[in-house]
């Protein structure tokens, strides 16, 4: 699955100039950095607070969130299973509904080793140009095909298909009871022909990450299935923890008091 990850260098500038229009289609993108700090992504912060999505955690804690877009399989998710499990880190794994009907053990396979399987959408549309009704039943049939194979039959959280969204997107998606999730890391790492080496995925991800970072990786990347292993045990050593979206999620609906 390709996905154009808009990086716009001065998107910040932008987006704090002029205000985000209801219903205006955009793609989500930040200004990218290497000084281990959380990417600003200028006005589409009060929009994301307004509708409870989040791209990070900002805590200012060394938690980590890795997760996987699935829309098609190149054979490297059970090699990424394997390190996960060997690792013990937890995944959320936003699949599609060819992927559920292509590969029903895998997504078996990734709910019963304790990974979170998150809605990309039945189709992989743009839902910029759909209405309620047309999203709702994309976000519902992949629901039901994922609780057909697997043990999770609820899906809470949901990515874009190619990033796209705009208020009243999220603004309906909220209503339905999700919750959209977008990412503070990632590279261009999807194009199975030009694939680059472990060496560069590993370094693309050590050169961005930050605290409270939301990691978006392809499984269809050899680089990303090959570096896996030593990422998380390099990140593990400086610190880092690997946590599940549902810790995140949890603790942005606790009191800002909690605990007592």
């Amino acid at each position: 699955m390709k996905r154009t990850i808009t990086l716009l260098l001065s998107l910040a500038f932008f987006l704090c100039v002029f205000p985000m229009n209801t219903g205006y289609a955009y793609g989500w993108g930040y200004q990218k950095n290497s000084n281990h700090t959380p990417p600003q992504i200028g006005s589409y912060q009060e929009v994301l607070d307004k509708y409870n999505a989040f791209y990070v955690d900002d805590s200012g804690d060394k938690n980590l969130y890795l997760t996987f877009d699935n829309g098609y399989e190149q054979g490297f998710t059970p090699e990424i299973l394997d390190v996960l499990k060997q690792e013990e880190v937890p995944a959320a794994f936003f699949v599609t509904g060819h992927y559920v009907e292509s590969e029903p053990e895998l997504v078996k396979r990734m709910v019963d080793e304790g990974h979170i399987i998150g809605n990309h959408s039945y189709h992989h549309p743009d839902f910029t140009v759909m209405d309620k009704e047309a999203i709702n039943k994309e976000l519902q049939d992949l629901e039901q095909a994922v609780a057909e194979v697997s043990g999770q039959d609820e899906l809470i959280y949901v990515r874009p298909p190619r990033g796209t969204f705009s208020t009243d997107t999220l603004k309906w998606s909220t209503e339905l009871g999700l919750v959209h999730v977008f990412w503070s890391l990632a590279f261009k790492d999807w194009e199975t022909n030009s694939q680059k080496g472990a060496d560069y995925a590993y370094d693309e991800i050590m050169k961005q990450i930050h605290p409270g970072a939301i990691i978006l990786l392809h499984a269809v990347s050899s680089d990303n299935a090959t570096a896996l292993e030593k990422v998380i045990q390099e990140l593990k050593k400086e610190g880092y923890q690997f946590k599940s979206l549902d810790d995140l999620w949890l603790s942005k609906q606790l009191p800002k008091q909690f605990p007592y």
